[in-house]
Formats: structure tokens, C-alpha cells, sequence
């Protein structure tokens, strides 16, 4: 099951604050929550943290906090002692960056404190293939990607498609990092420029990362690395099919109840004939073949605008098309939305037979 996540870091708020942020995302579906150990250094942040995790756990929301070695010492623990930290700090998983050789990690995958170990996913290494070697416990291992606050750090593409790809191929449950255009705040300092896994999330809306990195297929859970997300922000994520793809569109005015109806009630998918200039949804032209539609908005075809085929052409009147690329329009076709303009890049990802779906925005 997919699972929306955010991020708590207890030193940039008060109790109060941070339990009225957590209570406002679980409102919106929100299930899962990243913090940081490494990043308190005081007990007074400590005692706050178990309190929020407390408030969260209670809640029935997953904790899972970023750990280290050095973490380990400074509580007095080894890999040996992991159930102080799921008692202590109310967690439900650590997520293990480095410093171990996977030996460990495969023997607190079997602790009887039954914690989720979350992996890097970003690294690339054969780090999980080590783990799993030592005959860990498959059900207790989890990955998670990096977030990159620095200005063209983030992932490429290209090695994110890959590296997530080594853990879904062994059955691992998979998370990935978005980024809040509203929240200020990461686990050291502030985060001004976002907190994305992939670079070119950077700045986009956190809609679209979302739609893009759940439409891969390859990551469970998405997780707003910065804090506080707003209120318009978390109730966005909250209602997003989280299965299938859905582009957000303009209608035009003068569109007709049935083309409304077509655009926005009817499934769509794209056909496996795929062309390059419009991905075609055609099963509308034979449910509506015998409705009219009177010509409207007639005008040259843009990237993203969404049309019906009108009665100048009787053959494919009805059909529901989105386009890739500009085209010259006979007459023939109506322009009746289009598809928000940070949504458009996305359409390249549909491919052959998948099914879309068109809400309006």
C-alpha cells in the first residue's frame, strides 16, 4: 500500500507547534513521519522529539528516524540494543545512512523489537544485495532516497530510475523524498531551496513530484523532506489517486455537458498504436457516436491542450485526444481544456495501453 509521509524536526518548532502540524497532516491521510536523531544536540531536543513521536505514534503514525553509529554511542546502545530506541523514542523503524557492514543491519532486521531497517536507496552500491546476503529479514527491510538541499545536487533520472530499480527488484518497499514549496525548514538548518530527491523536482509544484515519482511505479511512499508543508499543500497530496495517473485541467466554457462529461467522468488510456503528435482515448467516439458536437474553439492545437473531434468529421467525432506537440486543426477537432502548464512534462511519461484520468482543476 502507498503510504504519504512528512518530515518532523523537533528543534525548529515548539511541542504544541509540532503536535498541531502532525495532527493537521494525519487529517489529510498522512501516515508516516522521517526524523532525525542525528541532528539534536541537546536532551532538552531529545525529550521533545519522544514526546512528538509519542503524540504521532499514538496517532497511528509510523516513526522513522535517521540514525548513525555515533547515535548508537551516544545512547549508550550498540546494533545489539535497538528496542531502547523503539521504546524510548516510540519508532516503528531507523533508517541507517552508513557505518555499517550489513552484517548489522541484517541482525536488527531480526530483532525481536521487530523495527523497520530503511536503507539508502541513493547510494547505488550493492549495499542491499550485502544486507540480504546475511539472510536479513526481507519483511523488516525498507529503502528510502536521499534528499539534496544544495542547488543541483539532487538525482539525475536517469540513477534514480536505477538505483530504485535494484530495490523493487528484490521486493523491497521503496520511499522517495518531495519537496514543499511553503516549508522553510530541514533537519539542520533552514531549507531554502527545497529538499527534493530528484533535481528537476526542484521548484515544481509538490502535486506534480508527487504524480511523477508514484507514476514510475518503482517508489510506495513519498515523504515532504521540509517542514512545515501548508495546509493547501498536504490536503493536494491527500486527495491524489495515488495508483494512476491524472492531469489537472482548464475546461473551456463553451464545452458542452457531454464533452465535460467525457473529459472528466469517462476512463481513459492511451492507446497502444501510440502516436507522437497526440495520445488518442478513443473509446468515447463509440459510446457518444450518437451525440453531436457542434464546432468550438477551433484553433491551432498546443502541447497539453485536450480535444473531441467535432461533427465535421463523422467518423471520429466523439474522440478524445490530448496533445503532444502543435498541429494545425482542420476545423474538425474542438479545443475543450487544457492541462496545466507544470503537468505537460508528464505527459511524456504515459506509455502504450496505460490507463489516465483528467480532473478539473
Amino acid at each position: 500500500m502507498r503510504q504519504l509521509g512528512f518530515s518532523v524536526y523537533p528543534q525548529h518548532g515548539e511541542t504544541a507547534e509540532l503536535t498541531a502540524y502532525i495532527a493537521l497532516a494525519h487529517k489529510y491521510g498522512f501516515s508516516r513521519i522521517f526524523t532525525c536523531l542525528i541532528s539534536l544536540d541537546s536532551e532538552s531536543e531529545r525529550q521533545k522529539m519522544k514526546d512528538v513521536n509519542k503524540f504521532a505514534s499514538d496517532l497511528g503514525i509510523d516513526v522513522i528516524a535517521d540514525v548513525a553509529p555515533d547515535v548508537f554511542k551516544d545512547l549508550g546502545i550498540d546494533y545489539t540494543g535497538i528496542a531502547k530506541l523503539k521504546a524510548e523514542y516510540h519508532l516503528a523503524g531507523i533508517r541507517l545512512d552508513m557505518g555499517f557492514s550489513g552484517h548489522e543491519e541484517a541482525f536488527m532486521s531480526l530483532d525481536p523489537a521487530d523495527l523497520k531497517i530503511e536503507l539508502n536507496i541513493s547510494n547505488g552500491t550493492k549495499y542491499l544485495e550485502t544486507i540480504l546476503s546475511y539472510q536479513a529479514n526481507r519483511e523488516n527491510i525498507i529503502g528510502c532516497h536521499n534528499f539534496y538541499p544544495r542547488l543541483y545536487t539532487g538525482l539525475s533520472r536517469e540513477h534514480f530510475i536505477a538505483t530504485s530499480k535494484m530495490f523493487k527488484d528484490n521486493g523491497i518497499h521503496t520511499a522517495a523524498m518531495i519537496s514543499s514549496q511553503d516549508a522553510a525548514f530541514g533537519p539542520w538548518d533552514a531549507a531554502g531551496k527545497g529538499l527534493p530527491t530528484l533535481e528537476e523536482h526542484r521548484g515544481k509544484s509538490i502535486v506534480v513530484q508527487a504524480k511523477d515519482l508514484w507514476h514510475t511505479g518503482l517508489i510506495d511512499d513519498l515523504i515532504i523532506g521540509n517542514m512545515y508543508a501548508s495546509e493547501a499543500e498536504l490536503k493536494a497530496l491527500g486527495e491524489l489517486n495515488r495508483y494512476k495517473l491524472e492531469f489537472d485541467v482548464v475546461a473551456e466554457s463553451a464545452n458542452n455537458a457531454i464533452e465535460n462529461t467525457i473529459m472528466f467522468n469517462e476512463p481513459h488510456f492511451n492507446r497502444g498504436d501510440v502516436s507522437a503528435y497526440m495520445v488518442r482515448s478513443t473509446q468515447s467516439r463509440v459510446k457518444y457516436k450518437a451525440e453531436s458536437f457542434e464546432p468550438h474553439h477551433t484553433g491551432e492545437i498546443t502541447k497539453g491542450d485536450v480535444t473531441i473531434d467535432n461533427n465535421l468529421d463523422a467518423r471520429y467525432k466523439g474522440e478524445l485526444n490530448v496533445a503532444l506537440q502543435t498541429m494545425a486543426n482542420a476545423g474538425s477537432t474542438n479545443i475543450v481544456g487544457k492541462i496545466i502548464a507544470d503537468e505537460r512534462y508528464l505527459l511524456e511519461r504515459l506509455q502504450p495501453w496505460e490507463s489516465f484520468g483528467l480532473r478539473q482543476h
